[in-house]
């Protein structure tokens, strides 16, 4: 049974890509499943399982809204803003994150490529970050 079988128009939603929306259409013979319109204007198709029609996302990205913890999730805001060149150097090593719609660091090769190429046209260098290191717990003594 897949996540979204029940689902109904209207239901309240959370992207982890977009934020918050509402579902506004249910396909019957598509590969989508149904269409959601966020808060932000975007309005995107998702599969039975939650997986978005935008990005090159494998795992489920779309939740009820009751459904969903954020707990976990990174909203943190940049620290540093990078040059054009420092924004370069790390896409091509594969470290550099972008801030989603929803506000989630994620790293760039998951965001839609025109996504990425209209943040960095209009120069909003504060919407990239380099991947953090995982910090490594203490052992216990």
């Amino acid at each position: 049974m897949a996540y979204f079988d029940n689902v109904k128009l209207g239901d309240a939603v959370y992207g982890l890509v977009f934020g918050p929306g509402n579902v506004s259409q249910i396909f019957e013979n598509s590969h989508y499943k149904i269409m959601v319109n966020f808060k932000n204007d975007y309005e995107v198709p998702y599969t039975e399982d939650g997986i978005p029609g935008w990005g090159h996302f494998s795992k489920q990205t779309l939740f009820y809204k009751n459904d969903i913890d954020l707990t976990d999730v990174d909203f943190s805001p940049v620290s540093k803003i990078l040059s054009i060149k420092k924004i370069i150097k790390l896409k091509e090593k594969k470290k550099l994150q972008v801030r989603l719609p929803s506000g989630i660091w994620k790293s760039v090769k998951k965001a839609e490529a025109a996504y990425v190429e209209d943040l960095l046209e209009r120069e909003k260098y504060h919407m990239f970050r380099k991947k953090p290191q995982k910090k490594e717990k203490e052992k216990e003594k």
